[in-house]
């Protein structure tokens, strides 16, 4: 049996190295070797990193690879390189707050610059390249897009193995990223790679969050690739538990939405709701990273960087509340709902179905949930409205009688891992009613995990706080809905 846990830790906590130090690896702030290792840890890049590299992920304001992407506009011209310039100033600020010996710090600087040159080097030789007829540049933006996403876990990952080191660890520095690495493998075959010879009784391996892979995980996980990277270490090598270190407890609604005296950690719950969480935004982890710990029958426990004193929340699949209850209310602004009405599809509503999905698809459309009548289907997008409005002129395109409305609205849900309690869906909507707020749609499966609701975004903050009081608050939870 492993004893051994794989912990990822995010990227606000990673910003807060004193937290992760007493925290997270010496645990309540005692620095005992006791204890210290047989746990491997996987980082996410310093908060804020991932989006200068990237774009930013709520703003959408664009970052070195969205830049670099739109070099054609006259107006971006040479605009990724002075993003370079910008991460790079970033990065060694970090540094300077992270490292007080200057030889230290001259090192680490170093370490980053060498690959920030070679990231710069890359990005000139492949847009003179692709000046030229033969070479389009769609064509090597996956590549590009991998590149630079490694850069954030190198830099973070690289740094704590250091400052571990500084305080007498045996810490060990293992980078997935495939750095000037001319093979290409398959994620598991890297990890096997990395951690075939590392002693977890002895040693304290720091992994980067991202890996490079023959498939590529931005490619294919987008911003969820460092959680792909951990649920598959801990699965590769048979990990007793997998942990996730959060600025924030995985709680019954957002504490900053209904205030942290109302918020409850949820304590325990199972990875079907982790999935409805996901669906909405709010991922506790990726689906395809949970399906792993699910089938591996892996725990998976969220807990509170800032609050290491707490059990947090325990993830597992076969979980179900004892008492039906609602878990966590959450939620998702910014969803289109694109309404399709044709007298058509009355009796050929398979053929409109499977036709949309398939230009959804095509403009990778995040379908949050849907509903259907005799003549309509209306999809609930989780995309912006460049994507939404191209999605729309295509079905106009198949379907030129296709009466098609576009409407901002806001999704918010009732979870748990049982809910078969009657009467819940009436309280909901009373509540809702309550407060004044009209709702547009409501979803409810036979499975009865989740409840949602459709509302006018300008009262998606409303909706929350209303089925977290009717719902949540009414009971007396004490320190998590049900104990870890």
């Amino acid at each position: 049996m492993k004893l051994h846990t794989v912990e990822k830790i995010g990227g606000t906590s990673m910003s807060d190295y004193a937290a992760v130090r007493d925290n997270i690896v010496f645990k309540d702030g005692k620095a005992e070797k006791e204890g210290l290792y047989q746990r491997i840890f996987v980082v996410s890049a310093y908060g804020g990193i991932t989006d200068m590299l990237l774009e930013h992920k709520k703003s959408g304001r664009p970052g070195i690879f969205a830049l670099f992407a739109g070099t054609d506009d006259d107006d971006e011209e040479g605009s990724w390189s002075e993003a370079v310039s910008g991460l790079r100033a970033r990065m060694e600020e970090i540094n300077g707050t992270l490292f007080t010996d200057p030889e230290q710090l001259e090192k680490a600087n170093a370490f980053i610059g060498e690959r920030l040159d070679d990231t710069e080097r890359c990005l000139a030789d492949l847009e003179r390249l692709c000046q030229h007829g033969h070479f389009a540049l769609d064509g090597h933006l996956n590549t590009v897009s991998e590149m630079l996403a490694s850069l954030g876990e190198a830099h973070s990952a690289w740094n704590t193995a250091e400052l571990l080191k500084l305080e007498g660890i045996k810490a060990r520095f293992i980078d997935l990223t495939g750095w000037q690495d001319a093979e290409h493998r398959t994620l598991d075959e890297r990890i096997e790679r990395a951690f075939a010879d590392v002693d977890f009784a002895t040693e304290l391996p720091i992994a980067t969050g991202y890996a490079h892979t023959a498939e590529g995980l931005m490619k294919t996980f987008a911003r969820g690739y460092s959680e792909m990277t951990f649920s598959r270490i801990a699965v590769k090598t048979e990990a007793r538990e997998a942990i996730i270190h959060k600025e924030y407890h995985l709680s019954s609604a957002d504490p900053r939405m209904v205030g942290e005296e109302q918020a409850v950690p949820i304590g325990r719950t199972n990875y079907d709701v982790a999935d409805q969480l996901a669906n909405l935004g709010m991922e506790a982890i990726h689906p395809r990273a949970a399906k792993g710990l699910r089938q591996q029958e892996i725990p998976l426990r969220v807990m509170n960087t800032f609050e290491p004193e707490h059990a947090g929340t325990l993830v597992t699949g076969d979980y179900v509340s004892e008492t039906p209850c609602v878990e966590i209310i959450a939620g998702r602004k910014n969803i289109y709902a694109v309404e399709c009405f044709d007298q058509d599809m009355m009796g050929s509503m398979t053929e409109y179905d499977r036709t949309i999905n398939e230009i959804i698809g095509r403009f990778k459309g995040n379908v949050v949930t849907k509903d259907t009548n005799a003549n309509t289907i209306t999809h609930f997008l989780g995309n912006n409205l460049k994507t939404v409005k191209r999605i729309r002129s295509a079905i106009c395109e198949k379907y030129p009688d296709c009466d098609i409305q576009v409407r901002k609205v806001a999704v918010v849900s009732a979870i748990g891992s049982d809910m078969k309690v009657p009467g819940m869906l009436s309280r909901a909507v009373a509540a809702l009613a309550r407060s004044g707020i009209s709702v547009l749609a409501v979803h409810q499966s036979m499975r009865q995990v989740d409840m949602q609701f459709v509302v006018n975004e300008a009262d998606y903050e409303s909706s929350v706080k209303s089925l977290h009081h009717a719902l949540v608050e009414v009971y007396d939870h004490g320190e998590a809905i049900c104990a870890a």
